[in-house]
């Protein structure tokens, strides 16, 4: 994802200063083929660019691209490892007293105050978006990201020890799915991004809330 189309740098998570040098350069190249990728897709749109134009673009092989991003749609959906990160971690690194569900509403309402690309509320996301819609590849590379952070995240919860853990990932993503395509949707028609994103985040806490008073994931389970 290209960083004039997000508020916030592809790549590494915060603290990414502290690692070795050799793993700093990894993201960075990683960074820049994503970058120029996206540019490219949005100049020509993703079916018409490929992998060794990017390569080319990039100044480096097609050997080193696809060893970044096993798929072509990865070139542009290159937040999906992070998204299935980030929901795992906030439930394996919540506080010890904290439910399941109440880190993961936790994370959802920090990605949303931050403008986070994986909130769906920014100024700049878009064209991104247009790109993806404008590919089925890229549509059915996006769903099989849902499923891939669904799976981390019920792997998480059973390290917990959540009752159920399968229906707790699956309820907890699509809330959150189902919010993020709303306020995708409202930005796509050219609503103003300041009101949508007071309501995103009101429909991520009504959501989260709907989840707790079944009785999912309400309680810690250490």
């Amino acid at each position: 994802m290209n960083d004039e189309l997000s508020d916030a740098p592809a790549g590494g998570p915060d603290g990414e200063n502290v690692l070795p040098l050799r793993e700093r350069k990894k993201r960075a190249t990683r960074r820049r083929i994503s970058d120029i990728a996206t540019e490219l897709f949005r100049a020509r749109g993703f079916d018409a660019v490929t992998v060794a134009e990017v390569a080319r673009a990039a100044e480096v092989s097609a050997m080193t691209v696809f060893n970044y991003f096993p798929r072509k749609e990865d070139l542009l959906l290159d937040r999906i490892p992070e998204a299935a990160d980030l929901f795992a971690t906030a439930v394996r690194e919540r506080a010890p007293d904290e439910a399941p569900l109440a880190a993961l509403r936790r994370l959802a309402l920090r990605l949303a105050d931050e403008r986070h690309p994986l909130s769906a509320v920014g100024e700049n996301y878009v064209p991104f978006w247009r790109i993806v819609i404008g590919s089925p590849a890229l549509r059915a590379r996006a769903r099989e990201g849902v499923e891939e952070v669904e799976t981390a995240l019920a792997a998480a919860l059973a390290d917990a020890g959540t009752p159920d853990p399968d229906l707790l990932a699956a309820l907890a993503v699509a809330a959150y799915r189902t919010v993020f395509v709303t306020t995708a949707r409202r930005l796509l028609a050219g609503e103003p991004v300041a009101p949508v994103a007071e309501d995103h985040r009101a429909r991520l806490e009504r959501a989260f809330t709907a989840l707790e008073r079944a009785g999912l994931g309400a309680r810690p389970a250490r």
